[in-house]
């Protein structure tokens, strides 16, 4: 990655938190966790490595990208907007009645939107069976898989894992957002996984850990997963819960909570003001 286009991204992340805290302020309801810390990622696969576009959606060679920590929609949805799946004033709309973004994605109704997810494990095998689908019908493309890391306790992620790596599943590409807390705590106090490297290598898949808030590492560790054949990948992002905003990082609290006008004023003031 160039450092013109480093920047280019990173530009884009940082614009992409302030309207995060707007409108889940604005809206007094939303996720601002999980959406802060899976920021680089999406904006690292739909403005760079990932072949999606609102031209290309019918395509069945394009990439697709599933969310499956689903929570995260509020994320989601600027980063479709901006990619112009959408328009961006409908963001303010978000968990309106008879909205299009509602508070988990949902395929049916919100455009540039694969699978709707939100239950945490359901949209994994989702997306192992649109990867399987596709090497089946010899289609050149990826299908990238987040998962959060509270949601590897879900034993669905895990049978999906032995499946995809006996039916040799190399186009998926899943990305662990690996920010260590979840809705009750830590991951540690609420399930203890072990190695986690270890732990998907054993389920024979071949593992990247880098960080998750560097979009040229990111960048890179997907260039790796894409040169291993005949097994599926796993880039191990780390991260950091509400990353941007000092009072949200690393706190379970900040899960779901609404942005409170106070709340909003120092985070505006952190990210820079509004923009």
């Amino acid at each position: 990655m160039t450092n013109e286009k480093k920047q280019e991204l990173d530009a884009l992340c940082l614009k992409f938190r302030r309207t995060l805290i707007e409108i889940l302020h604005e809206k007094q309801t939303g996720h601002p966790g999980g959406s802060l810390s899976v920021c680089e990622i999406l904006t690292n696969l739909y403005f760079n490595d990932a072949n999606i576009s609102p031209e290309n959606i019918n395509d069945r060679s394009r990439d697709k990208i599933i969310l499956c920590k689903g929570h995260a929609a509020p994320m989601l949805y600027i980063e479709l907007a901006h990619k112009g799946f959408f328009p961006v004033e409908e963001l303010h709309t978000l968990r309106d009645i008879n909205s299009r973004l509602q508070g988990h994605p949902c395929s049916k109704e919100t455009p540039g939107v694969e699978a709707s997810t939100g239950p945490l494990g359901a949209g994994y095998p989702l997306a192992l069976g649109v990867a399987l689908a596709d090497m089946h019908d010899d289609i050149d493309a990826y299908t990238y898989a987040i998962l959060g890391d509270g949601e590897i306790n879900e034993g669905v992620v895990w049978e999906t894992a032995m499946n995809a790596s006996k039916f040799k599943a190399d186009k998926l590409i899943t990305i662990l957002d690996w920010n260590g807390v979840q809705l009750d705590g830590t991951t540690e106090q609420i399930m203890p996984m072990g190695d986690i490297e270890l732990k998907w290598k054993a389920f024979g898949y071949n593992t990247i850990v880098c960080d998750g808030h560097d979009v040229a590492a990111l960048s890179a560790a997907i260039e790796t997963a894409k040169s291993v054949k005949g097994v599926p990948s796993i880039i191990l992002a780390k991260t950091v819960k509400g990353k941007g905003v000092s009072f949200m990082e690393g706190k379970n609290t900040w899960h779901g909570a609404p942005v409170k006008d106070a709340d909003y004023e120092q985070a505006m003031k952190e990210l820079g003001g509004a923009q």
